[in-house]
């Protein structure tokens, strides 16, 4: 059993010994805990807070506790049943409410479960007040109302329509455009609320062929839920018929974006950001972001349409942050996050689907041709396992040192720029280990360099 308890929330594998895993008695800690820094902080005059939840199997459970909880806590529960984190991260601002919480454990298989914690504008709260949660949950600072103040609870199942309804008004979503293309499209939604949601919005695009794999949202996932490459052998296969224009395939909570080409091979995660935001870009000139780990091929697409881009350390909350500091008209993850201010400041596969749908039909090309169209990269991924007596910020600090030559990036672990690659280098926060991020123009180079750095960290750990 595993329990983590984070400044993003609390999550963890079903069951197990108070502290142990995620059950009753800590759900109702954390949210108890989470309640209490609201009360404390909100800005907002109403009493509201937003559940939602993926289709997971422990997802009723969990949501009955959490809702119990933050009643007994005097606040009004808006519950949105089975919803996506950006559906559930957009009803918080229309609902005006003062928080949110969502149950999903993302890409986690099906015996996790989390709770994602939102602030008042539906955005993750960022590390200040993550800890600030975790201190009163360790402490038990956090008392109950008595019955006249318990709070109510209202169920809400309008919440997908409204999350489409706010994609279809997005300006570069041209509906028309895509209805005359005339696509044949192919989904994969692992069992979870994609299966919900997605063929509706297709729908509503204009889009009157699509192909479905695993939608019925029944949380008894049909492969390992992470959109990667390895995990997709189902709806790759169903691609390689030649029958479909391309596939979507999304995650358990639908904040992550992998497609699928006509020939059956990957789009490549790392693209679906670089795509998008080409498409923006072509029509609206400003800043993009993306965090250190991704790939430099959104880089070299700003720069071709004479725009800067700028590098935020890893995690979502670090990148909608950057996003508001340099006023990005688009930014987001290598992962398949995509996050459009225009929409709101959360990763959103709904957003995502909808203007790549739009440039593919603006651009009359396959999705193979276009995803030919841009700088092809390839990054490595390996780490480096220490003693736990090794100073991993000292042998960081000496990497520095030895590439100082080198462009330099230390706002999150040490990366280093080369003329035609780049090293990303990230300590554990719960091991002795170094994971070593490695881009380059071919797969080999990209490990190759990796490797080269791997070897410079373990001559300095001798």
């Amino acid at each position: 059993m595993t329990l983590i308890k984070s400044i993003s929330g609390i999550r963890g594998t079903i069951g197990g010994r108070v502290g142990d895993g995620l059950n009753p008695l800590d759900i109702v800690k954390f949210t108890s805990a989470y309640a209490t820094f609201i009360r404390r902080t909100t800005k907002v005059k109403g009493n509201k807070i937003v559940v939602g939840r993926d289709a997971r199997i422990s997802g009723d459970m969990v949501r009955d506790i959490v809702a119990g909880t933050l009643m007994g806590m005097g606040w009004d529960v808006i519950d949105l049943g089975l919803a996506t984190t950006p559906t559930t991260e957009l009803a918080v601002a229309m609902e005006q409410a003062s928080g949110g919480i969502i149950l999903t454990a993302s890409h986690n298989p099906k015996q996790w479960n989390a709770l994602k914690l939102l602030n008042e504008r539906g955005e993750f709260l960022n590390a200040e007040e993550g800890n600030e949660i975790l201190t009163i949950a360790e402490a038990e600072d956090f008392e109950y109302v008595d019955v006249d103040a318990i709070g109510k609870y209202h169920k809400d199942s309008s919440y997908n329509q409204k999350h489409i309804l706010n994609v279809l008004g997005l300006d570069l979503v041209d509906v028309e455009a895509i209805r005359k293309a005339n696509f044949k499209v192919a989904i994969d939604c692992v069992n979870s609320v994609g299966g919900i949601i997605l063929p509706d919005l297709l729908e509503q695009l204009g889009v009157q062929h699509v192909e479905k794999l695993y939608c019925e949202p029944t949380g008894e996932f049909a492969h390992n839920p992470e959109p990667l490459e390895k995990n997709l052998g189902d709806i790759m296969s169903l691609m390689k018929k030649g029958e479909a224009d391309v596939a979507f395939v999304v995650d358990p909570d639908v904040d992550r974006l992998a497609m699928i080409c006509e020939d059956g091979s990957m789009y490549g995660e790392e693209y679906t950001l670089v795509t998008i935001a080409d498409y923006v870009l072509k029509h609206t000139p400003g800043n993009t972001v993306s965090n250190l780990s991704s790939t430099r091929a959104l880089r070299d697409v700003t720069q071709k349409h004479g725009m800067k881009h700028y590098a935020a350390a890893v995690g979502e909350v670090n990148v909608v942050s950057k996003m508001k500091e340099v006023n990005a008209v688009i930014g987001g993850e290598g992962n398949g996050g995509v996050i459009y201010p225009e929409s709101h400041y959360g990763r959103d596969a709904l957003v995502g689907i909808a203007l790549f749908l739009s440039h593919m039909a603006h651009e009359g090309k396959t999705a193979s041709e276009l995803r030919a169209s841009y700088p092809s990269y390839f990054i490595a991924k390996n780490k480096v396992d220490l003693t736990p007596e090794i100073d991993v910020d000292a042998i960081l600090n000496k990497v520095k040192e030895i590439y100082k030559d080198e462009q330099i990036n230390d706002i999150d672990g040490v990366k280093i720029d080369f003329a035609d690659k780049w090293v990303h280098l990230r300590k554990s926060n719960t091991e002795p280990i170094i994971r070593v991020y490695s881009e380059a123009k071919s797969m080999e180079a990209a490990d190759a360099i990796g490797h080269e750095i791997m070897k410079v960290i373990k001559d300095l750990s001798k």
